[in-house]
C-alpha cells in the first residue's frame, strides 16, 4: 500500500504515484514542490553517461589546464600541480578546498552514482545500495566543479592582458566535464531508490522447497 504513494519533501502532503512520461515531473497539489520525475535517459544511457564523465576527468587531471608565455619563458601546470603550490606558499586551508570541491568530492560523486547504477544493471542484492544512496545525497551540494570553470575563465581573462595564454586539454575537458555534471546532477535520486528497490533493497525471497510427508 505504502509503495503507491509519495509523501511532498515539503508539506508532508501525500499523494499517489503515477507513471510519468519521459522528461515529466510530479508536483505537489498544496505547496507546488517537486514530487518526483522521470529522466528522458534511461539506466544503461545514465551508466554510459556516467562513465563517459569519469573518462573526461580523468583526462581533465592529466594535463596541463593552461600554458601561459611571458616574454619568452612558458609555464604550464596541471591542477594538482596547482593545488601543490598553493600548499607549499603556505595556503593550506585554500589548498585543501580546492582538492576537496574539485577533484575529491565530483570524483567520489561519479563513483558512487556508477556503483549505484552498476548494482542496478546486475540486479542482484546489495547491502551497500541504501547507505551510499544516502551518502550521495549528503555529498551533493559539496560538488563545484563549476564555481572552478568560472575562476578559470575570469583568471584568464586577466591573464590574457600580461601574458599569452593557451588553453590546455584540461581546460577543455573540464568545460566538457561541467556540461556532463550538470545534465547528471539533474537525475533524480529519488527515481534511482525507485529503480533499485525491487531488485536489490528488497530483492525476492526463496522458500525453501517444500518436503514431501512420509507416511
Amino acid at each position: 500500500m505504502t509503495d503507491s504513494l509519495v509523501a511532498c519533501p515539503e508539506c508532508d502532503a501525500l499523494h499517489e504515484r503515477r507513471e510519468l512520461a519521459p522528461g515529466t515531473k510530479a508536483r505537489c497539489v498544496r505547496c507546488g514542490a517537486v514530487l518526483y520525475r522521470r529522466s528522458y535517459l534511461e539506466l544503461d544511457h545514465q551508466l554510459a553517461l556516467v562513465t563517459t564523465a569519469i573518462l573526461i576527468y580523468l583526462i581533465a587531471n592529466s594535463f596541463p589546464i593552461v600554458d601561459l608565455e611571458i616574454q619568452g619563458r612558458s609555464n604550464s601546470t596541471t591542477l594538482v600541480g596547482s593545488v601543490l603550490a598553493l600548499w607549499r606558499e603556505g595556503r593550506e586551508i585554500v589548498a585543501i578546498l580546492v582538492f576537496a570541491t574539485t577533484q575529491l568530492f565530483p570524483l567520489v560523486d561519479l563513483g558512487a552514482l556508477f556503483a549505484l547504477l552498476l548494482m542496478i544493471r546486475r540486479g542482484r542484492p546489495a547491502l551497500a545500495f541504501a547507505p551510499i544512496l544516502r551518502f550521495l545525497q549528503a555529498l551533493r551540494p559539496w560538488g563545484m566543479i563549476e564555481v572552478f570553470m568560472l575562476g578559470i575563465v575570469v583568471a584568464l581573462v586577466k591573464l590574457s592582458n600580461m601574458a599569452e595564454v593557451v588553453p590546455g586539454i584540461a581546460l577543455w575537458a573540464f568545460g566538457l566535464l561541467t556540461i556532463l555534471l550538470a545534465v547528471i546532477l539533474s537525475l533524480d535520486l529519488r527515481s534511482l531508490w525507485r529503480a533499485g528497490e525491487r531488485v536489490i533493497v528488497r530483492p525476492r525471497r526463496r522458500f525453501p522447497p517444500k518436503q514431501s510427508a512420509h507416511p
